[in-house]
């Protein structure tokens, strides 16, 4: 009974265990040219101290849109993100729907733009001043 238990023992196949996902990224980041033109901008406008106020607002053809403005210093429940001195100033309620967002400054002949790559949007419109998810 033993030599059976043995053989069937042996004769089981364990199946590898994939690897956890790996965990999506939390918070906000900001991509280099982001930073390098975050900080031309504050350094023209002589406001060191300022950050960027990034939101969600409801709105546009998809039902969301971004918003962006200067933002003198954080409100009391801002959440900060900050890297080489520039800081981003988001709100609770609009974190939750860029949670994982990279900011990048783009610049090409037919326009210049900061750009959200949010990994939580699930649609868009033609325009791509609106989103949904």
């Amino acid at each position: 009974m033993n030599e059976q238990a043995n053989s069937q023992t042996s004769a089981t196949q364990t199946t590898p265990v994939a690897a956890p996902a790996k965990p999506a990224a939390r918070g906000i980041t900001l991509h280099d040219s982001a930073v390098k033109q975050l900080r031309k901008l504050l350094d023209e406008r002589q406001t060191p101290e300022a950050g960027l106020r990034l939101a969600v607002r409801g709105g546009g053809c998809s039902g969301l849109a971004y918003a962006m403005e200067w933002a003198e210093k954080p409100r009391e429940k801002d959440k900060i993100f900050e890297r080489d001195g520039v800081r981003l100033f988001v709100d609770a309620k609009s974190y939750l729907y860029l949670i994982g967002t990279e900011v990048v400054y783009e610049e090409t002949l037919m326009a210049s733009g900061f750009k959200l790559n949010n990994p939580n949007v699930k649609g868009s419109c033609g325009c791509g001043e609106s989103f949904s998810i």
